[in-house]
């Protein structure tokens, strides 16, 4: 179980890993106050990854710390009603900016190779009241609607479909809560 642990964080964080900004990337929500971001947010929809494939229901709980870094825990259900967990450490990107963060989850993967680990993680759409939000890579490849709910009403879903539009991600091949991919 460790392993596979261990070898889904790699993944992760290898398929969302990127060389710097990108001047091309997605609008994103600005200034984000971490301290307001932080807690439990449900997943609701995201697009393909591997190491999420046999995820039905997942969930991340980021906790900011005394050093300005965001502790990272992410859950996952599996079809079969497993539970798995990976751990990691968000930064900003770039001192002062809250909206674009790297990731890096604590596997050996990481550990043997930190340059080639973190992962992007943009905050594209956040509502005033931090209940719902859209997160991505500014390639466009990843993208997760979240919100602080397990179930969110059909106009809030709407509407981070159309946030999600105008970004520029490809929403046909959304995967919703409930469903494996």
């Amino acid at each position: 179980m460790r392993l596979f642990v261990a070898l889904f964080t790699a993944l992760l964080v290898a398929g969302c890993a990127g060389s710097g900004s990108n001047v091309n990337g997605p609008e994103t929500a600005g200034q984000v106050d971490l301290e307001r971001y932080q807690g439990t947010w449900y997943e609701h929809a995201r697009l393909p990854m591997f190491f999420q494939r046999n995820c039905v229901r997942s969930q991340a709980n980021y906790q900011l710390q005394d050093d300005g870094s965001v502790a990272v825990t992410n859950r996952c259900e599996t079809e079969d009603g497993e539970q798995q967990e990976a751990t990691g450490e968000a930064v900003p990107q770039q001192k002062g900016e809250t909206d674009k963060l790297w990731v890096r989850f604590d596997n050996w993967f990481s550990n043997l190779f930190p340059g080639l680990t973190k992962g992007h993680y943009w905050i594209l759409y956040l509502a005033d009241d931090y209940s719902v939000a859209l997160v991505g890579s500014p390639d466009r490849d990843y993208l997760w609607l979240l919100s602080r709910e397990k179930e969110i009403k059909e106009a809030t879903r709407d509407r981070l479909l159309d946030e999600a539009r105008k970004r520029g991600y490809d929403i046909s091949a959304l995967i919703w809560r409930g469903e494996a991919g």
